[in-house]
Formats: structure tokens, sequence, C-alpha cells
């Protein structure tokens, strides 16, 4: 697929036409906000796969609700704290005009999906939350060339072994489908096989986008590793400090019900480049998002979609975890660090 398939212009998930993303974050926090929108309502849906997700309005996106089309996602740090994030994003969208129409009142839809940061070395003795600020800055921010790494919700994200961030990855399809995928990664398991170097999904990897160092050729990994994450936090995966959460989304016209299955279908790339992946300790979610009339697509345009959806999210996880940056107070080293 790498051959025939190639990134976008920018190789992020505003290749899709129309979408935009939007990053704010604060350094002494170690935490931000990260929101896709777009000038127009867009299809969406969402499929959880950890065991302790933490959301915002998405009972909304199962495919049997009313609601079809939604004006922005947000993906945020600060557990509990960052579904914040979306009400911030709702208001400013409110004051745009934006949202569903209910008489001459319009509500914005902002389904949002959180990551625990709560313990990595920021400052979080604040006594007003923040992530409603940090929400509308986001959104204020929100165009076609974005940061990854340690930005937006990615500021604070620590994966097992090194520190987490946002990536995004995108992929252009023979007849120029476009699919795109956004994620925060901090989860559980590692993105890197033992000793650090070689990413789970390397094997996904176009033009040396996450250092092109290759797959790790050693066999039987399949011991558990040590995490520097649970060591630095001092606390054990029961905790829940962990998870995944993306956006995968593409120009294709799919419905909602199919926007559903992209999203079933991408959750393979988080399996393919964390390991383990969906664990009861993380709150893995993907949403899947389409441009377009909603007409739908044929099977065979859905399988291939989805197939790149998945591969995309790989992609974007170890972008993300390359891209990360060393910053005052980090409790665990990046990437680069390492190697």
């Amino acid at each position: 697929m790498a051959a025939a398939y190639k990134p976008g212009p920018r190789n992020l998930i505003t290749d899709v036409a129309g979408l935009k993303v939007g990053n704010a974050q604060d350094a002494v926090l170690k935490s931000g906000s990260t929101v896709l929108t777009a000038d127009k309502p867009f299809t969406a849906s969402v499929h959880v796969m950890g065991g302790a997700p933490g959301t915002r309005e998405t009972d909304l996106l199962a495919a049997d609700r009313t609601v079809t089309q939604v004006d922005a996602l947000v993906l945020s740090g600060g557990s509990g704290f960052g579904l914040d994030a979306g009400s911030g994003v709702a208001d400013a969208l409110r004051q745009q005009g934006r949202g569903y129409a209910i008489g001459d009142i319009h509500v914005p839809i902002v389904p949002g999906a959180i990551i625990f940061d709560l313990i990595n070395g920021g400052d979080k003795s604040w006594t007003e939350n923040p992530y409603r600020a940090l929400g509308r800055t986001a959104l204020e921010n929100a165009s076609a060339d974005f940061a990854i790494g340690t930005a937006g919700a990615g500021t604070g994200a620590l994966c097992a072994m090194q520190k987490g961030g946002l990536g995004s990855a995108s992929m252009i399809l023979p007849g120029g489908i476009t699919v795109g995928a956004l994620v925060v990664a901090n989860p559980l398991g590692s993105v890197t096989t033992p000793g650090d170097r070689h990413f789970w999904a390397a094997p996904f990897e176009i033009d040396g986008e996450f250092g092109g160092i290759g797959p790790d050729t050693s066999q039987g990994l399949v011991a558990p590793q040590a995490s520097r994450k649970e060591k630095a936090m001092m606390l054990h995966a029961e905790e829940r400090a962990n998870t995944t959460i993306a956006i995968v989304a593409t120009n294709a016209p799919m419905t909602k019900t199919q926007c559903h299955r992209l999203a079933v279908t991408a959750h393979d790339g988080i399996a393919r480049a964390v390991v383990p992946a969906h664990t009861p300790h993380d709150g893995d979610l993907v949403f899947g998002v389409a441009m377009g009339n909603g007409e739908g697509v044929d099977r065979f345009v859905m399988r291939d979609v989805g197939a790149a959806a998945a591969i995309c999210l790989s992609r974007a996880i170890c972008r993300g975890v390359y891209a990360a940056t060393p910053a005052e107070s980090d409790i665990i080293p990046t990437y680069a660090e390492l190697i």
C-alpha cells in the first residue's frame, strides 16, 4: 500500500478538504486542547474500545440517534476537567451562529474525549478550570496547518516508555479519495519495541516520516515491558491514567453508519502501533468523520477507506511520539532523547 498510496501535501488530517485543526496549550500546566472543525457541519460517529473512556456528547453519535452532523470535535488533556474544553468551543461557535437549529435557537454539537495527564510534572494547582479557555483558544487557532508532537492535547501526553504527543497523517487513494488521522497518544502500552529504538508500526512508515529506522527484526517480543511512565508517576495500571483518542476522516461522502464502521476499523491502527492496546485501563476511542453530502459509498470504497484509516492512525501515533520535544520538569524522556 505504501508504494501506491502517498501522503497528502501536508501529511495531516487537514489534507481532507474543508477540515481545520487548532491547538492551545499551557507549558506550565503541561496540558492543552485540540479542536477539529470545518466551516459547515460534518458527519461523524464514534467507537470506544478502551475500558476507561472520558467523553462528552458521544451518545449523540450512535447510528440510531437523530443528530447526524457535528460542528466540532474536541480532544483534550485534563481528564474529567478537560471535558470543559468542549464548553469553550460551544460558547465560541454559538457566538458565530453555528449549531443545531431548534426554532430560533442554535445549539452547537461538540462531542469530545479526554486523556489523563494530571500527573506529568506540570503545575496543576489552578483554582479555576483552565480548559474552557483552552478549548476556545484552540478553536480560534483552527487552520489547515498545525503543530504535532508536544502541542495541543498532546502537550502532556505520556506513553509507557517515552513522551507521547499529538500526531497526524494522511493518505491519498487512487481516484482522489483522501483519508487522514489525528491522535493524542497517551497509552498504557508502548509504541516502541524493547530497546526504545524501533516503532511497532514501522512497517507502515512512508518516506521516513518518523525516523526511517525500520522494523525490529527480533522475534519473541511477547513479554510486557516495565513502564517508565508508571514508575515515574508512582502509580499502577489500575489507576486508569492512560488513553489513546483519535479522529479519522475522509472526503468520501459516508453515511453516519459508515462513519461508525470507519471508526471501528481504524482501531486496528491503535493495535498495530501500541502494545498492549485497548486495555481495561485505557480509554481508547476513535471518531469517524466524513465530509460531503452523506449519501454513502459502496462496500469497495468502504473497504479501502477503512484500511487506509487504520494505517494513517498507526502512522499518526508514531509521528506524534517522534515529534515530541523535551520540556522543563518532564518525568520521562522523549523518543529523540532515548535514541
